[in-house]
């Protein structure tokens, strides 16, 4: 699981983008689009995309987890993009993927119903009408983005089963309330669907929603290692700086092991995340349980890591000023926002022959 010379080349040109531009995510976005193309990169080629892999977005995630750069990349460029390109919508596919893959586009992907755990027992409902069109009724929580969404791809169920629709976020029918999330880099939102008008994009719901969420898993779990990774290195650099009884605190054995063993996190976590994003691009044939497998290690190695470096700049870990509180807020809520580590440990159960309870 080795990345190739130009996928190295990629993380560079993020890193730096997202150094010049901290601060101003707007430009940064319009930046990872114009200049690196980012946005595009696991998008067909015939939609504008770049036709290549999660491979290439895991290097940019990780990159945006280690910058905690506030754009929507994830649900927009990896959850709604992911769910969109496996359509069976031609025509929505010509319509909005060239747009998502330059960055003009932000969609969002409403995934999460409120009363259920997934799109089988989804309680959203779609009523076909005379003409072809559709009408959603139901609420989704936890919408990424959706402030800054054009675009609102939604999973309902139909008289056939469940289905993914697009709607106007601005339509006639939806309500946006937003939310206060405990990581304010990453703002969702509530939706309620009140007849609002739609278009059914996907018969199979069921399937290419699970397409887009492993997608976003993975890619989430990269993300996670960027975080936990800069962490580690704030947390390193912080022990050489603080000097009591006139040591250096990272002279003291007992900082060692702790930093020791953030080391041995991070780099359990960074061959989990890309066994997941190489099982993905490969399509091995145990790609979700391996998907499920780093989703649970990344997220619980960031809150560790994130809750350690905290400890470890003492006092000054906890101000409004100081980056190490950013990083333990997305630590925490990233842990939870595609399925917690506990979800995915039930869901390597079966495969394994274990009992999920």
């Amino acid at each position: 699981m080795r990345f190739s010379a130009e996928q190295e080349h990629l993380r560079a040109a993020v890193r730096g983008l997202a150094e010049r531009r901290a601060g101003d995510p707007g430009r940064m976005w319009r930046d990872l689009a114009g200049q690196i193309g980012a946005q595009g990169l696991a998008l067909p080629e015939r939609y504008g995309g770049g036709g290549f892999s999660c491979r290439e977005t895991h290097v940019v995630m990780e990159e945006l987890g280690r910058a905690l750069a506030p754009v929507p990349f994830l649900g927009s460029a990896i959850l709604a993009g992911q769910a969109l390109a496996a359509s069976e919508d031609r025509t929505a596919r010509r319509r909005w993927l060239p747009r998502l893959a330059d960055g003009s586009l932000v969609a969002a992907l409403a995934w999460a119903d409120e009363g259920a755990r997934d799109i089988e027992a989804t309680t959203a409902r779609a009523v076909p009408g005379p003409d072809g069109s559709w009408r959603l009724t139901g609420a989704k929580d936890r919408v990424l983005d959706i402030a800054a969404a054009d675009l609102m791809l939604v999973a309902a169920r139909g008289p056939d089963g469940p289905g993914l629709f697009a709607v106007d976020p601005g339509a006639e029918g939806v309500t946006v309330t937003a939310r206060v999330p405990l990581d304010p880099s990453r703002p969702q939102g509530r939706v309620a669907l009140d007849r609002a008008p739609a278009r059914r994009v996907a018969r199979d719901g069921a399937a290419v929603l699970e397409r887009a969420l492993d997608a976003g898993r993975a890619a989430l779990a990269a993300e996670q290692v960027g975080g936990a990774a800069y962490c580690l290195e704030a947390a390193v650099a912080y022990a050489g700086q603080r000097v009591q009884f006139g040591r250096p605190i990272g002279a003291f054995q007992a900082v060692k092991h702790r930093l020791a063993d953030m080391l041995v996190l991070v780099e359990s976590a960074r061959s989990a995340a890309q066994a997941a994003s190489f099982a993905l691009a490969d399509g091995a044939p145990d790609a979700p349980e391996v998907v499920s497998l780093a989703a649970s290690v990344c997220a619980e190695a960031f809150r560790t890591v994130a809750g350690e470096a905290v400890q470890l700049h003492g006092g000054i870990g906890v101000t409004w000023e100081h980056p190490c509180q950013r990083y333990f807020k997305r630590a925490h809520a990233s842990a939870l926002l595609l399925g917690s580590p506990e979800w995915h440990r039930r869901r390597l159960a079966g495969p394994l022959g274990l009992d999920p309870d």
